[in-house]
This record gives C-alpha cells, structure tokens and sequence, in this order.
C-alpha cells in the first residue's frame, strides 16, 4: 500500500513538473504569434508575413512597442490616416496592454498613399519629425515595389530612433559609430603629432634671424579686375513630399503622424 502511495507521488510531482515546463512555454509561443503584419493588399508572401511578423516581435520587444504594418486596398476610397485610427481602435494593439505602446504603418493601394503613427511610447519617442525621416528612407522601395525591403527598413529604423531620447537628431553624424571612431583616430594622430614634434626641440631660428630691416620692403603692388561670372542651377523638386501630423482617435486616443504619397 504504501508502495502504491509512493508510485502515485511520484507521478504528481513529475505532472506539476511538465506543467511547469510547458505552459509557460506555450504562453510564449502564443505570444510570438500575436499578429503584427496585416497585409490586407496581399503584398507579401507567407514566408515573407511570418519573417517580418518574427523581425517586428524581436525588435519591438526590446523597446516594449508593438511595431505594426497594415495594408489595404481601400476599396471605399477613405483617408489613410482614417483608416489607422480606426485600425488602433478596433484591433487594440499594445504591447503593455491593449490600446497600449504601438506604432503603425498603413499602406493605402487605393491613393498610393502612407502614413505612420505612434501611440503612448511610441508617440514621445517617435514624433511627427522622426515619423516623416522613416517614411522617407522607406518611400523609394515602395515606389518600386520592394514591399518586403521596405516593411524591413520601417521595423529596424524604428528600433534604432527609439533607442534615442525625445528631442534628439537620431541621424545627427556624431552619434554614427564609424564618425566617432574616425574623429578618435584623428584627434590621437594629432596629439602623437605635436609630441613627437615638441620632442625633437623647439626651432629658434626664422626668417627674420638673418634679414635686414633697413634694406627689406615691398618693391610694387598692383590690383587687376577681371570680371564677374554668374551661374544658375535647377532646384530640383522632392517627388514623395509629405504632409499633416498626428491626431486623436475616435476612441480618444492621441498620437504622432506622417503622411505621403509613394
């Protein structure tokens, strides 16, 4: 009998142990398929949907932001910033709660028309200025259909603006590792430089050691105009010019904006 109770012990604590082990790990695979990409238009492959949706879960989550992508054919012809709101409203993303920290592109087939749009952290770190730097680095790969390329550089340049503090130039040179590792290199062939000049002695001798005062001057000087040459040049026009900025939702929820054409 108390062979049987051993036996029955045992396999309860070997049940609490593959409980432990596997819910958790099934909460984790359910999270890591939360739907990110919603390719309405049919823009994407299925192997190029599951890609993007793992590449948006592994950068959102080390800024605890949901990093969304929407398209759509618009067959009812609305406004693009319309339909995101909408969007946020209906579908609640977040990746603290829902209705929480997310920014999101929509991909308007119908006008040819982008937007993107930062809610609660994404909408300090992500303002109107930085939104419309993103939506610019991304319009010529959607203008020459490269979605995927495109939807990639969204999600990392995303990643990376929101890895600066607010009021900050994220594309300012001298936040460039490359630009600091020149200028580092510079600055100590500069300070090699003048040591190893001040070791070999300071020169004493000039010019004026041996010249004489009384007999040296400026024999002539003499001034000629040649003539004034103008030039003009063609300012060329940007093609994916933008407009507008942020909102609020029909559900009350504010956010940051850029919209454009591609």
């Amino acid at each position: 009998m108390k062979r049987h109770r051993s036996v029955w012990s045992l396999l309860t604590i070997l049940m609490i142990f593959t409980a432990y082990l596997v819910f958790p790990f099934q909460m984790a695979h359910a999270a890591n398929d939360n739907q990110l990409i919603y390719d309405e238009a049919g823009l994407l492959s299925q192997e190029d949907k599951s890609e993007l949706n793992a590449m948006a879960h592994e950068y959102g989550a080390k800024r605890e932001t949901d990093i969304i992508i929407f398209t759509s054919d618009n067959p009812e012809g609305r406004d693009v910033q319309e339909m995101t709101e909408d969007f946020y409203d209906e579908q609640a993303p977040g990746y603290d709660k829902a209705h929480g920290n997310a920014v999101i592109l929509t991909l308007d087939l119908y006008h040819r028309d982008i937007y993107l749009a930062g809610f609660y952290k994404a909408k300090q770190y992500l303002d109107d200025g930085r939104l419309d730097k993103i939506r610019e680095k991304i319009t010529p790969d959607l203008t020459d259909g490269d979605y995927k390329l495109a939807f990639e550089k969204y999600i990392k340049t995303t990643y990376k603006y929101m890895g600066y503090k607010p009021d900050v130039n994220p594309d300012n040179i001298f936040f460039n590792i490359w630009f600091q590792l020149g200028g580092a290199v510079v600055i100590g062939g500069i300070v090699v430089g003048i040591m190893a000049y001040r070791s070999g002695g300071r020169v004493t001798v000039s010019g004026r050691t041996y010249e004489d005062a009384s007999t040296s001057g400026v024999l002539d000087h003499q001034d000629r105009y040649i003539r004034t040459t103008t030039t003009k040049r063609k300012i060329e026009k940007n093609t994916g010019s933008g407009s507008g900025g942020g909102g609020t939702t029909k559900g009350g929820h504010s956010h940051s904006g850029s919209r454009g054409s591609f």
